[in-house]
């Protein structure tokens, strides 16, 4: 759903966001905005809060790591442009070599950060409307915050009227104890940006083009320069090391699951619960701690999750009971049972009423409904049908060293304990396999296969071979006692 305000009726003529900082405190060889919070990469989140505001342009400025960011956007946001920034040298920089990507541009222009993952489009709607009702040639987006440490301190004048931003490292000691700091959130009419860019200068002591030293050009011109107090300094915090990461993750799966929860689902431990924001739950969904719901994951009402599960883009129906469970891409229908200690791999759809037990794997396979395969067997490539019973032990073994094969089962049949079946085959209805078989070739309806050598017992075996063991002992008295006194 859009955001965009009704007060703010004519477009925005682009979103510019910063994405080309090194982020050296990360250390990783992967890039910083790709890094993710609740299952989405830092960027993805600031893509979506720009598309809100239904721009005419979203340029995003990439340099380190270029290559990672440009392919993650071609994935995700292929609308996008993409202007390089081949070093470094401050964000008023970055912001120039966006405004490059866009000739004859008017109107508003939102600047805005690759790294700032729980700003939302209506706060950035809100910014807009700030700045058009107050007619402003800028306005920042503002937060009080305890430790301003590390952010840029919001100037206001005697009339309490913004008159500049000082970065922390600029900045004297009577100006460290601010405490509104700059967000790195902007909105400008685009000419008096693309004019006061020219007039800056990197005069501080990294050599480097403050955007912030816009607003001093603005300001000493007369223009006027406008501020959006926010009341979630969440919304302004940055993502610069791992020990931030874990922070912000925290925060956002907080805010989630109070979500689900006020939406009537039950999480028994908060702390040990993680849900993506891609995750849909409906009422009565009830998660057990250390449950792990990720990506496109959905629960229906009244299903039971953990403990100790994790399921990736996983379709659970209602009522279903999933327990110690490592499922991905699979389906489990209504009411069904999966686990203790399943591991459900993609492909996987079990049918309503159906179970999945105790240290199965299954993979490529289709369980009708009400059927079993209740424990320690593997289920690969298998099509089971309605009320199909898979004994312990089962294995389907679908790869012969070349290629992977299907086998099925019919409705209402029953694979003994321990049997393996040799794909493809196919078991028809209402047959049985004997425990222990292994199964070749088809089985017909209502037969039963049987594969497996006679028995036979070798009299006096032990006595001859094991004489004078514990085995032998206990052979010779038990023969004591079967032979008549």
């Amino acid at each position: 759903m859009s955001v965009y305000s009704d007060q703010a009726p004519s477009p925005v003529a682009a979103v510019l966001i910063l994405a080309a900082g090194e982020g050296k405190r990360m250390k990783s060889s992967r890039s910083k905005l790709l890094h993710e919070i609740a299952g989405h990469s830092m960027l993805s989140y600031a893509v979506t809060a720009a598309t809100a505001v239904q721009p005419e342009h979203i340029v995003v400025v990439v340099g380190h790591l270029r290559d990672q960011v440009e392919a993650h956007l071609a994935e995700i946001a292929p609308h996008v442009l993409i202007a390089v920034q081949e070093q470094q040298l401050g964000t008023g920089a970055a912001v120039q070599v966006a405004l490059g990507e866009l000739t004859d541009l008017s109107g508003d222009v939102i600047v805005t950060l690759g790294d700032v993952p729980m700003l939302t489009g209506e706060t950035l709607a809100a910014l807009l409307v700030e700045h058009r009702t107050r007619q402003a040639a800028a306005t920042v987006l503002t937060a009080l915050v305890p430790d301003p440490t590390g952010y840029g301190r919001i100037l206001r004048g005697a009339d309490g009227r913004v008159s500049g931003i000082v970065e922390h490292r600029d900045a004297d000691h009577v100006q460290r104890e601010i405490n509104e700091i700059n967000s790195g959130i902007f909105v400008f009419d685009a000419a008096t940006l693309r004019a006061a860019l020219t007039e800056i200068a990197p005069t501080n002591d990294q050599g480097e083009l403050y955007l912030t030293d816009v607003l001093t050009v603005v300001r000493q011109a007369g223009k006027p320069i406008g501020a959006l107090l926010i009341d979630d300094p969440w919304q302004t915090e940055g993502v610069n090391d791992r020990v931030q990461l874990s922070g912000m993750n925290a925060e956002v799966n907080r805010r989630i699951l109070q979500h689900w929860m006020r939406e009537g689902v039950t999480v028994i431990d908060p702390a040990t619960t993680w849900v993506h924001a891609s995750v849909d739950l409906a009422a009565d969904v009830v998660l057990l701690p250390g449950t792990s719901l990720e990506g496109a994951t959905s629960i229906a009402a009244g299903a039971r999750i953990g403990p100790d599960t994790t399921l990736v883009d996983v379709e659970v129906g209602e009522q279903a009971v999933v327990t110690r469970t490592q499922a991905s891409l699979s389906v489990i229908g209504p009411g069904a049972n999966v686990g203790p200690f399943a591991y459900l791999r993609p492909g996987t759809t079990l049918g309503a009423g159906g179970k999945i037990g105790t240290f199965v794997e299954a993979k490529n396979a289709r369980i009708g409904a009400g059927a079993k395969a209740p424990h320690l067997s593997y289920l690969g490539d298998a099509v089971i049908g309605e009320g199909a019973n898979i004994g312990a032990g089962v294995i389907f073994a679908n790869y012969d060293g070349v290629r992977k094969s299907t086998s099925t089962v019919g409705a209402y049949s029953f694979v003994g304990s321990n049997s393996v079946l040799a794909a493809p085959v196919e078991v028809a209805d209402g047959a049985y396999i004997a425990a222990g078989s292994t199964i070749t070739g088809d089985v017909g309806p209502g037969d039963l296969g049987v594969s497996r050598s006679r028995q036979r017992n070798v009299p006096g075996w032990v006595a001859r071979k094991r004489p004078g063991t514990k085995t032998a002992r206990a052979a010779e008295a038990a023969q004591e006692q079967k032979e008549p006194s």
